[in-house]
């Protein structure tokens, strides 16, 4: 089915992603103990050590898009293997994980609803069975208490005399399921604080793996989710995916633009703003006057509700996502001839994989101090 060149790159690109994961997950686990103890990260010692997060996170995302091609395979759709994308930015000093993903790309028409929302629920479910055995373990094996020491040596020595400026403040942002997890199989004086989970390798594989499974369960175009909500509301699934990702703009932006700013930023920011969302609807299959008029409402509903409570802001750090799914990847999904719809089991399992969403998305997953 598959030529041996074709076996040979995937298997390289996903032994390089093992590695730059690798190299990633020790930088988050362990670089402030490195930068306090004046070690060098790029060790045999600390490679292995931080095999923890890479294994476990990439073993996960392996299953997700095995659950996509196996399904596949058995409903007779061409694919390819999993492609795997290695992104490692620690040579220039950047924060990164490792990957930019994994995805297999359809080589075969899908003309059935129930093909694409098995295909498309396959991979979703089956990453989310792993993580959630990757957290709960996580949770019941974590250190004792004093191994945060090790890592931020400062909270056991007032003479610590810092890391300097370079160290990047950061913290996760929460969601339900891990809140849950954590409460019911962490000990609670082992249980670190969001702005430590990094220095966990299997919780913050487990962490990024729920974030994964959210971003691909967005009920939006040709998403895993977007092929859900073709399963379920095969009449309204166009105007949901519309809904929710004007939702998700909407969210996203709040903040951009708002009274607080001087006038002459604001003369600047909002016709690019206005601008930068009418792009964001480039592949919605709308006229040019209802992007320009959704664009325009957006952007002034956003604009008010910060003049009538300031204090909200959205996630600028969605936009860009907001930006791949509008003008890249489009927001409507592929029509299929068959009339078919799906039996129980099938809605059961789409039901459960919008609580599996809400359970797994954060409003705002990773927070920049």
């Amino acid at each position: 089915m598959y030529k041996p060149k074709e076996y040979a790159i995937h298997f390289l690109l996903f032994v390089l992603t093992i590695l730059t994961s690798t190299l990633a997950g020790g930088e988050w686990v362990y670089g402030k103990h490195v930068l306090a103890s004046g070690e060098s990260a790029l060790t045999w010692e600390y490679f292995f050590k931080s095999m923890a997060f890479s294994i476990p996170f990439i073993g996960i995302l392996l299953v997700h898009e095995l659950g996509h091609f196996f399904t596949s395979l058995y409903h007779k759709v061409r694919c390819t293997l999993p492609f795997f994308i290695p992104a490692w930015l620690g040579f220039i000093g950047a924060p990164s994980i490792g990957t930019f993903g994994a995805i297999i790309r359809m080589k075969g028409f899908v003309n059935s609803r129930i093909k694409f929302f098995d295909i498309g629920i396959a991979g979703p479910l089956a990453g989310f069975v792993v993580a959630l055995g990757v957290l709960i373990y996580g949770f019941t094996h974590l250190p004792p208490a004093e191994y945060i020491y090790q890592i931020h040596p400062e909270y056991a020595d007032p003479n610590f005399q810092g890391y300097g400026e370079d160290v990047l403040d950061f913290e996760l942002g929460g969601n339900l399921l891990f809140w849950v997890l954590g409460e019911v199989f962490a000990d609670p004086e082992r249980l670190p604080a969001m702005s430590e989970v990094i220095h966990y390798p299997f919780l913050f594989a487990g962490y990024l793996a729920l974030f994964f499974t959210a971003l691909n369960l967005l009920p939006i175009g040709q998403l895993d989710g977007g092929h859900v909500i073709f399963g379920l509301f095969p009449k309204w699934n166009q105007q949901i995916s519309l809904i929710a990702f004007t939702a998700f703009l909407g969210y996203a932006g709040l903040g951009m633009i708002s009274p607080d700013q001087p006038v002459e930023e604001s003369m600047i920011r909002i016709p690019l703003y206005v601008g930068f969302l009418y792009i964001c609807y480039a592949k919605s299959g709308l006229t040019s006057q209802s992007k320009l008029a959704i664009a325009l409402t957006l952007a002034a509903s956003q604009y008010a509700l910060v003049f009538w409570q300031p204090n909200w802001q959205g996630y600028e750090g969605w936009l860009f996502f907001g930006f791949l799914l509008g003008r890249v990847m489009g927001l409507k999904h592929p029509e299929v001839g068959d009339t078919c719809t799906l039996d129980t089991k099938r809605k059961v399992l789409g039901w459960l994989a919008i609580l599996i969403f809400v359970l797994c998305f954060s409003p705002q997953p990773f927070i920049f101090k």
